[in-house]
């Protein structure tokens, strides 16, 4: 078999790293159930600050090393309440009230298919670990809960984490185990995902790459984000870990029908355009398709990108997909160019699909 390892993937990687756009990326290309392009390029601490002094110590980048994927998440926390409705537990169509009566009195009109397609009304985030400061987690997430509507529930579209961490929540309270649980025994553990999950273990941390720096250092080996983090590591919309080969097997595992994981009819629903408007993409449960931004020329693409710099590209007329996986907020978030290089990644997915 031939040597995976492509000489213009790495050198799309390589450019990106040069340029700036991330201290860290790897790449995996699968086309037709086998990985014909791998690369990556960086290393996973650049930086000794946040002005942009380089880190006496570069450990390089490697095929394994470990991302935070951001709202890559949402897909895995979409699967493990899609299995949730496979087996009753759980209804897309049913009032979120009748399984938080408590939060959702009086907004009986709100789906579980609102939360996962953004079109509950929702406000884009809340940080309560900024309002009620020094509050416990449970706290905290009931306040993110309790969040009220602030635009008509059925659309316009409107991303939201706070409806995902709710999904989380409702997952956890419908599967009767904490959502890290749930995410291992009914996603990464049957697909047989190592490295794929909340809060990696410390003896992984050696692999990890570092995000964004902030006061106390840099962020490395906990979640990015700030709601997850506040909530222990573990939430709906953000803070799962993985390298990008895992990433690579769990969307063929969408790609080829679900298996082991979903029925085929599940994923047929959750890449179903859920009918949002105001979105520059269509929107399915929890997955984006056709997104603009990491799509590229891969039209009929759907996956989901990430804060972080992360993006899972699937192609299902082309039996492709698309893993990017950097670092994108290091040493500091807004840097310019990871449009570009998710474009080129896709692009080069195309050219090897030989469509």
């Amino acid at each position: 078999m031939a040597d995976p390892v492509d000489p213009a993937l790495s050198a799309v990687l390589a450019e990106a790293v040069e340029a700036g756009v991330c201290s860290a990326a790897v790449a995996a290309i699968c086309v037709r159930g086998r990985v014909v392009a791998e690369a990556a390029a960086g290393e996973l601490v650049r930086y000794a600050d946040d002005s942009g002094t380089l880190a006496a110590e570069r450990p390089p980048v490697h095929q394994d090393s470990i991302f935070d994927l951001a709202s890559i998440t949402k897909l895995f926390t979409t699967c493990v309440v899609l299995g949730l409705v496979e087996e009753g537990r759980l209804e897309l169509d049913a009032p979120v009230a009748d399984v938080l009566p408590e939060h959702y009195a009086g907004r009986a009109h709100i789906t579980l298919r609102h939360l996962l397609s953004h079109t509950a009304g929702l406000q884009p985030t809340r940080r309560a670990y900024l309002e009620i400061p020094g509050a416990s987690v449970e706290e905290q997430l009931d306040l993110i809960i309790s969040t009220p509507i602030t635009q008509p529930v059925g659309g316009p579209y409107l991303y939201t984490d706070v409806g995902m961490v709710t999904v989380g929540r409702i997952a956890e309270l419908a599967g009767g185990a904490p959502l890290d649980v749930l995410v291992a025994e009914r996603v990464t553990g049957p697909l047989g995902l190592a490295d794929t999950g909340f809060r990696p273990s410390t003896a992984t941390w050696d692999r990890v790459a570092a995000t964004e720096c902030r006061p106390s250092g840099f962020v490395r080996g906990t979640v990015h984000d700030e709601t997850a983090s506040a909530l222990g590591g573990v939430a709906g919309h953000a803070g799962i870990f993985s390298t990008a080969g895992e990433v690579l097997r769990f969307g063929e595992m969408l790609r080829l029908g679900g298996s082991p994981v979903l029925r085929a009819s599940s994923v047929k629903e959750m890449l179903a355009d859920q009918g949002a408007t105001g979105a520059p993409f269509r929107q399915g449960l929890g997955v984006r398709l056709g997104d603009p931004a990491i799509v590229g020329p891969l039209h009929d693409g759907f996956g989901h990108s990430g804060f972080t710099g992360t993006a899972l590209v699937v192609s299902p007329s082309r039996e492709l997909t698309v893993v990017l996986l950097t670092n994108a907020v290091h040493p500091l978030r807004g840097r310019p160019g990871i449009r570009e290089l998710r474009h080129a990644v896709a692009s080069l997915g195309a050219e090897l699909s030989g469509t």
